[in-house]
Order: C-alpha cells, then sequence, then structure tokens
C-alpha cells in the first residue's frame, strides 16, 4: 500500500496525471456543441427599427417596397429547402397580415439578399400575400400607429427546392409544410409612419 501511495505522489506520475485530466477537460469544452438554427437580417437587429426603404412604396408607406435580406444557418442536417415569411403580428386588429411568402428555396443557399425574391425567380416560388398578390409587400402601418412589429422567419424542411407548387399563401404553406418542417427561427423588426 505504502508503494502504490509513493507512485501516486510522484511529481512525474502527479504532472502526467494532471496532463491527462486537463487533456480530457479542454477536449469536452472545446467540442462542438449543437447551437441550433440561426436566423439574421443585414438590414436591422433583433428589436430594431426595420428602414424604410424595406417598407412599402404605395400613398404614404414611405418606402420602395425592397425585400428584407435574410440570412441562415446552423440548419438541422436533413434540411434541404427553406421557407421565408414576414408577418406583421399586429395588423388586422392583432390577427396579423401576411407581408412576403417565399420557399422552395434550397437551404444551401445560405440567404437572399436584399430585393431578391420580390416575386417569383430562378431558385424561389413567391406566394401570396395579404393583396392576394405574389410579390413581396413592404411594411405600412397605418399612420399614428405604434411601431407594427415584423416578424421574419425562416422554416427548414426536408422537401426538395421546387417541390410545392405555385400559389400558396402563407396558411397553404404552412399546412404543406406539416410533417416536413424541420425547424425554424425568427427575427422581429418593427416598422412606423
Amino acid at each position: 500500500m505504502l508503494r502504490h501511495h509513493r507512485i501516486l505522489n510522484h511529481p512525474v506520475t502527479r504532472m502526467l496525471a494532471v496532463t491527462v485530466i486537463s487533456g480530457a477537460l479542454a477536449a469536452c469544452a472545446t467540442s462542438p456543441a449543437p447551437t441550433g438554427m440561426k436566423v439574421s437580417s443585414s438590414a436591422f437587429i433583433d428589436g430594431a427599427a426595420i428602414p424604410v426603404e424595406y417598407g412599402g412604396n404605395g400613398g404614404t408607406c414611405g418606402g420602395r417596397n425592397v425585400s428584407l435580406p435574410v440570412a441562415w444557418s446552423n440548419l438541422p442536417p436533413k434540411a434541404r429547402s427553406v421557407a421565408v415569411l414576414v408577418l406583421d403580428s399586429d395588423g388586422a386588429g392583432g390577427l396579423g397580415v401576411s407581408h412576403w411568402v417565399a420557399y422552395n428555396i434550397d437551404a444551401a443557399r445560405g440567404q437572399l439578399k436584399s430585393g431578391e425574391a420580390q416575386v417569383t425567380g430562378p431558385g424561389f416560388t413567391v406566394g401570396v400575400n395579404v393583396a392576394v398578390a405574389d410579390v413581396y409587400r413592404g411594411m405600412c402601418p397605418p399612420v399614428g400607429d405604434v411601431p407594427h412589429h415584423y416578424v421574419l422567419t425562416v422554416i427548414a424542411s426536408d422537401l426538395a427546392p421546387g417541390a410545392l407548387p405555385a400559389g400558396l399563401d402563407r396558411n397553404a404553406l404552412l399546412a404543406a409544410l406539416k410533417g416536413h418542417a424541420l425547424g425554424g427561427q425568427s427575427v422581429i423588426g418593427r416598422y412606423g409612419r
């Protein structure tokens, strides 16, 4: 017993044990942990004001009707396509107003740039908004209202890009994604006039 005690207390043995334990702890600390899906917009940070250029350009909306830039990363491993939605959660008396429905987008693309997917084009389908038009509709809350909250959401799915038909509105798209959605994430911006 005394012999084992001397071996464990030997400086070289202790240094080796500390090195092994430190290495194991460092390996645990540096192992990549799943961080989940991330969504962002280069136009605004989560909770901040959306710049006026993304507002509607009709009447007094004040904007240029440019579609929002959006980027996504850390998608679930089986993600093949994404859908992008913008909902004014305060619109229609709190029932919500759909401004943008874009889908059939290759998940590996990683982003839509500012002004992309305003209408259907190669690599994306633009669905029907609140005005029953298949275009991006810029923000346009009533004059004098407290700034509305616009929820920019990306939903990852296992559907192949191009698998869904044209002409889907928000509700029809969400119904089509049931059983195929793998995860989603949102950022919220504010817009008022």
